[in-house]
């Protein structure tokens, strides 16, 4: 970045810049430690802006570093996915990968030292009985039976834990700190526990894994972070991040800051109930277009310019609220319409016959970008039969309808202006023919005898378009913050998915996968990159050409 460039400014960076200034260091290593039990949403999108943005504007370092001490719930898959994800957003870690992993042996033997030091034991209450040890709010919790063994039986009971003597609930290794503290996460937490499941990582070589609170602070002493950045959910979690540091025998003591996640209205962010859309078949997948993850934005079109933009605007407070939908969608739009090439495409064909056209396709040339020449033009083949939108078409309507009228006359996209002579209908009385004549002195210019044609509306041609599938998402829930429902199963959009077959200009036949077109009139739109195919084009509404949930509220 050049100094001519401002860079954005929030607390996180005059931290950095204040610590850069005193000497307390002299250089940034950030860290973004995703647990690889699901794929990433756009919550993840601002943590890696935030963690791999800062590190590169101050020349540091930022690892990528998978938090996966809870191997039930962990999959290679979901590793697989969000390496995919951080480089598609631009960004790649410094070194190699990083997995918490790697350090069980190490951290085994910082519990061990805790144990030494009397500042942890091995507890055989079960989770109940922790629980109700454990108090509440508003009272203090009471000592476990099992707090004041000594020194050597903890050893000894570790080193079983670890062998494989317990069942899993039986027993864990817990701190021991203070029963009465006002933060629940400091009621001698919970550092170790049981669990014989084989690791994506390390197989059956352990069969006790470290918690998070315990494995995280110590991992990012171990890499040497300098600035710990997560979540304002892991606030209270900080002052067992530094009784850990300060009580074990590790020279980098990182310090851990928060901000306020990402909300965004008309999804979830849980990766529990993410989990349970795919799990229970409400979505096609963790990249279903109507997803938040940032698998399922990509398929459905948005760039990853368009995502770093979003996450740049809403910037970094600790402050936090609910981001509406609209902003999300104007800086895909902003980006797109700038980007997008444009096409034509029909939704709901109806056919429109030009009767006094005769012989072969007219090869049309249409520019790709109104306002961007470089990007070049293309032809579109004007036939005798083309279809064009069923809502563009009424027999009879007031002047405020600019689209083709009965007697009256409309100009087709980049060709000629026609009039609508007559219809032909079915036995139920729907239109299902519109014949037209049309003015051969008319491509690219207005009649000569000076008739003032205001409506324009897109066509593809009937003989030579292609057939379309074509997918418009929406919102997938009916209320704003679905999380704060009883049952956000139950106000899931039954109009998150409708699906037309409609028919593209020939031009489309090679799209690729994830490039936008704006069709005409309509929306932005991309192939869809998992069901479309040379013999079966899919395509993905991105994006309406404007926010329709805008009035909604008005």
């Amino acid at each position: 970045m050049s100094d001519s460039e401002a860079r954005p400014t929030n607390f996180i960076r005059n931290i950095i810049d204040a610590d850069l200034d005193s000497g307390k260091h002299s250089s940034v290593h950030t860290r973004f430690p995703p647990e690889p039990n699901g794929y990433l949403h756009i919550g993840h999108a601002k943590s890696i802006c935030l963690n791999f943005g800062i590190a590169q504007d101050y020349q540091g370092q930022c690892n990528l570093r998978f938090d996966d001490t809870n191997p039930e719930k962990e999959d290679i898959e979901y590793v697989e996915s969000i390496k995919s994800d951080v480089q598609w957003l631009g960004f790649q870690w410094d070194g190699d990968i990083c997995y918490s992993s790697n350090y069980f042996d190490q951290l085994y033997a910082y519990a061990v030292e805790l144990i030494e030091k009397g500042l942890a034991y091995v507890e055989e209450l079960n989770a109940e009985q922790i629980r109700e040890y454990r108090g509440t709010l508003t009272q203090p919790g009471k000592h476990s039976p099992y707090r004041d063994r000594p020194v050597e039986e903890n050893l000894a009971l570790f080193e079983k834990m670890r062998e494989g003597g317990f069942e899993e609930g039986t027993a864990c290794l817990r701190a021991k700190i203070d029963m009465a503290s006002p933060f629940m996460v400091m009621r001698d937490p919970v550092l170790y526990r049981v669990r014989f499941a084989e690791h994506h990582q390390t197989g059956d070589k352990w069969c006790i894994y470290p918690m998070y609170d315990f494995t995280h602070c110590i991992s990012d002493a171990l890499e040497g972070i300098t600035h710990s950045l997560c979540t304002l959910e892991f606030q209270d979690n900080r002052r067992l991040y530094d009784w850990v540091l300060e009580n074990i025998s590790i020279e980098c003591q990182p310090h851990q800051y928060e901000f306020s996640r990402l909300n965004l209205e008309y999804t979830v962010m849980s990766k529990r109930k993410l989990n349970q859309l795919v799990t229970d078949n409400l979505v096609s997948g963790w990249d279903d277009p109507r997803m938040p993850t940032i698998s399922g934005l990509r398929r459905r079109g948005f760039t990853s310019a368009s995502i770093r933009e979003f996450c740049k605007r809403i910037g970094v407070t600790k402050q936090e609220n609910m981001i509406e939908m609209g902003s999300l969608e104007s800086c895909i739009r902003d980006d797109l319409n700038e980007n997008a090439a444009r096409a034509m495409a029909v939704l709901d064909p109806i056919k429109l016959v030009i009767e006094n056209f005769d012989g072969e396709a007219e090869q049309l040339t249409v520019a790709n970008h109104p306002n961007k020449p470089e990007m070049g033009s293309r032809n579109v083949p004007f036939t005798r039969e083309v279809f064009i939108e069923r809502e563009d078409f009424r027999e009879e309507a007031n002047k405020k309808y600019k689209r083709l009228v009965l007697g009256k006359e409309v100009r087709l996209r980049g060709a000629y202006v026609v009039k609508a002579e007559r219809v032909e209908k079915d036995e139920a009385g729907n239109v299902t023919t519109i014949y037209c004549t049309y003015d051969a002195d008319t491509l690219g210019k207005n009649p000569a005898d000076g008739r003032k044609v205001k409506g324009v509306i897109h066509w593809v041609s009937a003989s030579e378009g292609l057939p379309a599938e074509i997918r418009l998402y929406d919102r997938l829930f009916t209320v704003p913050n679905p999380a704060a429902e009883d049952d956000f199963v139950a106000v899931i959009n039954p109009e998150s998915l409708i699906v037309k077959q409609g028919v593209v200009e020939p031009s489309l036949v090679n799209a690729e996968a994830e490039v936008a077109y704006q069709f005409e009139r309509t929306g932005y739109f991309c192939v869809d990159s998992k069901d479309s195919a040379a013999d079966k084009l899919v395509f993905n509404r991105t994006v309406g050409l404007r926010d329709t949930w805008a009035k909604i509220g008005d």
